[in-house]
């Protein structure tokens, strides 16, 4: 990849793990310029956000809240790790689920 495809890029990558609205505004971003990285990065938050969401429905009807807390602490981990990557110019999978993140949201890019 290009110096140039992750500069062009970054922006809407950063901005991707801002937030819902910070994601809504960086697909509107890519949608205006296409870049491998931002979409990689679009991709992983969605997610990111996808399990975050999922985990959190699953946990309140268990109802046991030290294992919610765990998984949200992994989730928050898993941000913080797509972030960096994001900030840093890098492509990392995020762990566990990245790749399938890619499969899954491949339509975004």
């Amino acid at each position: 990849m290009t110096n140039t495809s992750v500069d062009n890029g970054k922006t809407v990558a950063i901005l991707a793990y801002i937030t819902i609205i910070g994601w809504i505004i960086a697909l509107v971003m890519h949608n205006d310029k296409k870049t491998d990285f931002g979409a990689f990065h679009i991709r992983q938050t969605l997610g990111i956000m996808v399990v975050a969401v999922v985990l959190s429905i699953i946990i309140s009807v268990v109802g046991i809240p030290i294992l919610g807390w765990i998984l949200q602490l992994a989730i928050l981990v898993f941000w913080i790790l797509g972030f960096i990557g994001a900030i840093q110019g890098e492509k990392k999978l995020v762990p566990l689920l990245g790749e399938q993140f890619q499969d899954w949201f491949k339509g975004i890019g």
